[in-house]
């Protein structure tokens, strides 16, 4: 099995039924950093199957995930969150819409 890389994953969905479902599937797949944005130390195979997962649920002319690779999560074991504006708190609850 390939070790993990980090991706950070963020997503923008159109339809409130589907935002909330796509953030309980996100919330099987990583830590939530914000409301739509997710911290995953992934597998290959995790990857392939969360990209399926979501492939899914999308409307595809409306909705958009993003995955930004952070290389393998051996090199990022302590990740530095800087933040502007309000402090940086990382997001425990479910989003209710």
């Amino acid at each position: 099995m390939s070790a993990n890389q980090l991706y950070l994953v963020s997503y923008d969905i159109s339809d409130p039924r589907r935002l909330r479902h796509v953030a309980r599937i996100m919330e099987g797949y990583g830590h939530r950093l914000q409301y739509s944005v997710f911290e995953s130390r992934l597998n290959d195979l995790r990857y392939e199957e969360l990209k399926a997962v979501l492939h899914n649920e999308l409307n595809h002319d409306e909705d958009q995930v993003l995955f930004v690779s952070l290389g393998p999560d051996s090199e990022r074991m302590n990740i530095h969150i800087e933040s502007l504006g309000r402090p940086y708190v990382g997001k425990t609850r479910v989003t209710i819409v």
